[in-house]
């Protein structure tokens, strides 16, 4: 058997730190700019949502990589700086714009860590070396996590007088806990492997040259399971924080009952 064509998608979003390849009903979005340690800027999070704008029907399961030794180092240092990034606000202009340009703006920048959580999709982050700040959100925003046993989490944003804003701490907190997430946002300090695994911030740890290896194996079980099948739990996990236990069996009941009209096919 062949393996399915590999469709590179918009070469113009290299230049900005991204890569889109589509495989059947898998999508690669590898981190392009290993020299950079995959730092992030404005750019790069336009390019990461237009990814997601431009994935086709036909995708079902979507696999975050970085190449390099390192996931992403955060933030690209140029935006701390009084010259900033060229064609980019700096932090002085966002300091002083009115409450909506700035709200409006982050907003912006926050599209880029939030698509990966869509209903018909599953993401997978294989997360490798440092994953800072940007980066640490950035594996925060997929559904799955692997790691190789090199990796290194931080939250770094504190230490530098600001808070993380790219949609990392509601999935933190719910994956480990209010305590924990507080001290590892507050702190900055480190989170390895063993931990992260420890207290489900990843799935797995494997050795750093089989990590791409696992989050293969990973995609490729998840698309073994019927797309319905895997759509409606999904839902119902997703939406199980925010229903009581009988909302949540109620929920149950009625996706299963669709479950068994469509297999039946006798749905709408």
């Amino acid at each position: 058997m062949t393996a399915p064509a590999t469709e590179p998608q918009a070469p113009s979003w290299e230049r900005d730190g991204v890569r889109l390849e589509i495989e059947g009903e898998l999508a690669v979005v590898t981190l392009c700019q290993p020299k950079r340690r995959n730092a992030q800027s404005p750019a790069l999070w336009r390019a990461l949502t237009d990814a997601g704008r431009d994935l086709p029907g036909s995708v079902r399961v979507v696999l975050l990589r970085a190449e390099g030794v390192s996931f992403s180092a955060g933030l690209d240092r140029a935006m701390f700086t009084a010259e900033g990034i060229p064609g980019e606000p700096t932090f002085l202009q966002l300091a002083g714009a009115s409450d909506k340009e700035l709200d409006d703006t982050i907003a912006s920048y926050q599209e880029a860590f939030t698509w990966w959580r869509r209903p018909d999709l599953i993401s997978i982050a294989a997360v490798q070396g440092h994953a800072v700040g940007a980066g640490f959100q950035l594996a925060l925003g997929c559904d799955l996590r692997v790691v190789a046993e090199d990796v290194q989490f931080a939250m770094k944003e504190t230490s530098l007088g600001l808070v993380p804003d790219l949609a990392g701490t509601k999935p933190l907190t719910e994956l480990v806990g209010y305590a924990r997430a507080l001290e590892i946002c507050a702190t900055g300090r480190w989170v390895g492997a063993e931990e992260a695994v420890a207290t489900g911030l990843a799935n797995l740890a494997v050795p750093g040259a089989e990590l791409d290896t696992a989050a293969r194996d990973l995609a490729a079980a998840l698309l073994a399971a019927p797309r319905g099948a895997v759509i409606e739990t999904k839902a119902l996990l997703q939406g199980s924080a925010g229903r009581t236990f009988e909302e949540q069996r109620s929920a149950e009941r009625v996706a299963q009952a669709r479950r068994l009209r469509e297999l039946a096919g006798i749905g709408d």
